[in-house]
């Protein structure tokens, strides 16, 4: 069968069967049995293909990588794991956000702790300001899942004080360009913290606040899955919410 994926990522960034066969080092005809018959490249071409388009082997060709490299490739993506969100250093937030140069995005029940801080706000700002999208989703404070986090964490209608506080804090955000906020109604099992192809991901434990659960440090690494799944679900909860109004 034809490999409508790869037909498709080349028209997708306008890059001709000659284009990619010159750029990874291989004959056109290779390359045309890859798109027209389905053929599978050697892994070292699957990799230099899906690097040269930008985008992942495993979307590439699903069925090329065993259920082993996959599991290699997705622990490799874990650079650091934190006991406690408290014990991540401060400035490994701010290299998170500094870092980025395409995509910023959080998502959180309220996120205080980053909205609190004057320097952060700053930066998204600056990020923003310089092209970065910065995209922002938060619990809604009226909704029912809200009280059941404020519940579980035992400070009750605390949540939902502690969101409205920050829709405050992020006023200097709020209708810049290349910022976008939301409000979800959804149930979070991770708060998720994004910075390109990193991410700081914040579990939620029942019963604990959120700033004394671990977190995991990933870095998206090619061939692995683990980033794709956090991915899924922040534009998965980013479809169903509603725009903050500026």
């Amino acid at each position: 069968m034809a490999n409508e994926r790869l037909r498709a990522a080349l028209l997708e960034r306008g890059v001709s069967i000659a284009d990619l066969a010159d750029a990874i080092r291989v004959d056109p005809k290779t390359v045309e049995r890859w798109i027209t018959k389905g053929r599978e490249p050697y892994r070292k071409h699957r990799y230099a293909v899906a690097s040269y388009l930008g985008t992942d082997e495993t979307y590439l060709w699903p069925e090329a990588l065993t259920r082993e490299q996959v599991a290699s490739a997705s622990e490799s993506e874990v650079v650091r794991v934190y006991p406690h969100r408290w014990a991540v250093p401060r400035d490994a937030w701010g290299r998170l956000f500094a870092e980025a140069s395409e995509e910023i995005g959080v998502l959180v029940y309220s996120g205080l702790f980053l909205a609190d801080d004057a320097g952060m706000v700053r930066m998204l700002g600056e990020k923003a300001g310089s092209g970065v999208r910065v995209r922002i989703l938060l619990g809604d404070p009226d909704c029912a899942e809200v009280a059941q986090r404020g519940e579980d964490e035992g400070i009750d209608g605390g949540m939902a004080a502690k969101i409205r506080n920050v829709l405050v804090l992020y006023r200097p955000l709020r209708g810049r360009e290349n910022v976008e906020i939301r409000l979800h109604r959804t149930v979070l099992y991770n708060s998720i913290y994004r910075a390109d192809d990193q991410f700081l991901v914040n579990t939620h434990v029942y019963g604990t606040p959120a700033g004394n659960a671990p977190v995991f440090h990933l870095r998206r690494v090619q061939g692995g899955d683990m980033v794709n799944t956090y991915l899924d679900s922040f534009e998965r909860v980013w479809a169903g919410a509603v725009p903050v109004g500026s």
